[in-house]
């Protein structure tokens, strides 16, 4: 299958004529059709059934073109970062974390890192499920990760950043908001979200207020829905500190536990590049700095 060949394809899902498609391709007629028919022989089974005014999708068709949309998408943008990349850097440090957020000081560190190393380029990839899986699979070369995720992994080095607290998030007009410190016993009677891919250590917390009976809770699916839960005031929510974007959208009170989340960085043992070492020291660096910060 050629990249030629998925563009007619497109085309002619779109146009459902052989002659349209061609003309808006720049093709002749009976060379976009002669590809349209190596394509189906090489998967084997109809993409269009053909009539007289031109061609419809078939059910297989149609799933079929969305995912060659999709696919040519991600290639348009893969060729698009390489020209970038190729214009301008020798090398190429990927970093996965959940959000955006997760790293408050990754923008700084990116700036202070690529003054010292101007041919190194950082690529933030972002993946609120599975970025410690990416990592593991060589697709990125330093994950943020929490240490309790770090057991037992092999060919691994774990780099301790921070940690972070656990707050109770709330809208900002809520009466919960103009308190310092959060107990238990100012979340009884109250609504808590849950889940939402919790951590290990949230999900005991959020556990144990359940068990007292004292409170109702409903299941989020993930981070995002429980912020917009919060904000419309169906509920309210414990999170760890380090997904703060520091917006001021939402209070975030500190919850009376003894408990931290123990946020570090995973590179690859045997990843020697000098530049992995300095911009992950960059970042410590920043945190070291940041001790009255709030996380």
């Amino acid at each position: 299958m050629t990249s030629k060949q998925i563009d007619y394809c497109i085309e002619l899902a779109r146009t459902e004529s052989f002659s349209k498609g061609a003309d808006n391709l720049f093709v002749s007629q009976p060379t976009f059709s002669y590809q349209i028919k190596l394509l189906e022989d090489e998967v084997g089974f109809k993409i269009f059934e053909r009539n007289g005014k031109g061609a419809t999708l078939t059910p297989a068709g149609g799933q079929f073109v969305n995912f060659l949309s999709g696919m040519r998408d991600e290639m348009k943008r893969a060729i698009e970062q390489g020209q970038n990349f190729s214009a301008k850097y020798h090398d190429n440090i990927t970093i996965s974390l959940m959000v955006r957020q997760a790293i408050y000081f990754l923008p700084e560190a990116i700036r202070i890192f690529e003054k010292e190393n101007p041919g190194v380029q950082i690529t933030p990839k972002f993946q609120y499920d599975g970025s410690l899986d990416s990592f593991l699979k060589n697709e990125s070369d330093i994950c943020f990760a929490l240490k309790e995720q770090t057991r037992q992994l092999a060919g691994t080095t774990v780099h301790g950043l921070f940690d972070s607290h656990v707050y109770l998030i709330t809208d900002r007009d809520d009466p919960l908001a103009d308190k310092n410190l959060i107990t238990d016993e100012d979340i009884y009677g109250r609504t808590l979200m849950v889940g939402g891919g919790s951590p290990e250590l949230l999900r005991s917390i959020q556990q144990k207020l359940i068990s007292s009976g004292r409170i109702s809770y409903f299941n989020s699916p993930d981070h995002d829905s429980t912020l917009t839960s919060v904000a419309t005031g169906h509920g309210i929510c414990l999170a760890p500190g380090f997904l703060n974007d520091h917006s001021g959208q939402f209070a975030w009170i500190p919850y009376d536990c003894e408990d931290s989340f123990h946020c570090v960085l995973l590179s690859h043992r045997n990843d020697s590049r000098e530049s992995v070492k300095n911009f992950i020291d960059i970042l410590k660096g920043l945190y070291d700095k940041a001790v009255a910060f709030p996380l």
